[in-house]
């Protein structure tokens, strides 16, 4: 009994020495690799570079009064369409106290002149009548009594303009009206009724009543970094994204390349500008935030693989490895043409179909 205990004891031993040998055995022994591969493609290839910006009407304008005094009335709201010549606003004019004293000064002057005139006008006419004195001597006098009468027509009006910013005659313009000044959609109203405002003239730009802009012909503004501004021209083609007006792209044509450019955070940056083209349906708000896709070079419907599938040998030998048996791979030289970073186009070296190996 206890010689078969011995034997089981050694038996057991030998077994757990066996499966340890035949584990370390299998774990040392190497598992084959095997590689993924890819095959080429037909897609476009678009070589692009971004710039950023905003898209904005290519005419934006300030309307601003002639007159200095106070809102009185509003005749607009932002969102609506106006019609150049349409009413944006009417302004009460609050006079300068010396010029309105002198203006009255002024008229009573010319009441008693022309009063005068009238009396002396009346006692001559008399004596021509009686045939005291000549034609010639009367002329005189009349002239100097029509001279009086449009003295005090003049100072009248001065006095009517300085008070109310207008003459009341028929078929006058007055410059207490505000009117638009181009055709378009009112973007901004950044007065009140009771706004005190200030006319435009030499010393000062004058307040901003409204901003009118026609928002059928927007154009992109934006900026490009110094190190692609050689690679455009004026005629390139664009592609907007606006990130607030989701899948839409719109068509655009490169303008203006600034010739001096601006340094932001280091970097010198250029503006552009490019048309943008609308449809009747299509309505984009002042201010958008876009990116403008650059094409730099394309080509359409073209061979092409994953840039990462290729492998390079010196300076200018371009590889892959492509499969002739399962598993089984060989060097094939190609030449490349178009890159857009990810995908790269393939003049030669390879076909439709064929796989190629995935580096690890």
């Amino acid at each position: 009994m206890k010689t078969f205990f011995k034997i089981l004891v050694i038996f057991i031993i030998l077994g757990i020495f066996g499966y340890t040998l035949y584990y370390l055995w299998n774990k040392s022994k190497e598992k084959p690799v095997i590689y993924k591969t890819e095959t080429p493609f037909i897609t476009n290839i678009i070589k692009k570079t971004v710039a950023t910006g905003s898209v904005v009407p290519r005419k934006e304008i300030d309307i601003k009064p002639v007159v200095s005094g106070i809102i009185s009335a509003l005749y607009v709201q932002e969102g609506q369409m106006v019609k150049k010549g349409d009413l944006i606003a009417k302004i009460r004019i609050i006079p300068n106290m010396i010029n309105l004293n002198n203006a009255v000064s002024r008229v009573d002057q010319a009441k008693i002149n022309l009063k005068e005139a009238k009396r002396n006008y009346d006692r001559q006419h008399e004596l021509l009548v009686k045939g005291v004195i000549a034609q010639s001597d009367f002329d005189a006098v009349e002239t100097k009594y029509s001279i009086a009468q449009e003295e005090l027509q003049t100072a009248r009006e001065n006095l009517q303009l300085i008070k109310e910013g207008q003459i009341k005659k028929k078929g006058a313009p007055t410059n207490t009206l505000v009117r638009s000044t181009i055709s378009g959609m009112v973007l901004d109203i950044p007065v009140e009724i009771g706004n005190q405002v200030i006319e435009a003239n030499n010393f000062n730009a004058g307040t901003t009543i409204a901003t009118v802009a026609d928002m059928n012909d927007m154009i992109f503004k934006g900026k490009i970094d110094e190190t692609e501004v050689g690679k455009i021209k004026v005629g390139m083609p664009l592609i907007l994204t606006i990130g607030a007006i989701d899948n839409a792209r719109f068509d655009a044509v490169l303008t203006k390349i600034a010739p001096k450019g601006v340094e932001e955070n280091g970097a010198v940056q250029f503006e552009i500008q490019a048309d943008v083209k609308l449809k009747k349906s299509d309505f984009i708000r002042s201010g958008y935030s876009a990116n403008a896709d650059i094409v730099l070079q394309r080509a359409d419907s073209v061979l092409a693989v994953q840039e990462g599938l290729l492998l390079f040998e010196g300076d200018s030998t371009t590889y892959v490895e492509v499969e002739t048996a399962p598993q089984v791979f060989k060097k094939q030289i190609i030449k490349t043409g178009l890159s857009d970073g990810i995908n790269i186009q393939v003049l030669s070296g390879l076909k439709k179909g064929t796989k190629i190996k995935v580096p690890k």
